[in-house]
């Protein structure tokens, strides 16, 4: 089983670009990482394809950034986002 590292939590969904934002709280992710949203009723795995930090796109983000991040499901605010290792 792969190992699993949180790296943040998810602030907000926004339905029509399907895009969730949330914050780095620790570590780093980047283009190409797999993250996990995990919540109550939130638990899918997905490839970071692109990242976006006020509207402007980015290869990484650290801990202390707020980033936007395509997703193909519904996040839900406090859903845990976790670094696939």
């Amino acid at each position: 089983m792969p190992e699993e590292k949180s790296v943040g939590v998810v602030i907000q969904y926004f339905a029509k670009p399907e895009v969730a934002a949330l914050t780095i709280n620790e570590g780093e992710i980047k283009i190409g990482d797999t993250l996990r949203f995990k919540g109550a009723t939130t638990d899918f795995e997905q490839k970071v394809e692109s990242m976006q930090i006020d509207r402007v796109p980015v290869q990484s983000a650290k801990a202390g950034q707020s980033v936007g991040i395509k997703v193909k499901e519904r996040v839900r605010p406090h859903d845990k986002v976790l670094l696939i290792v």
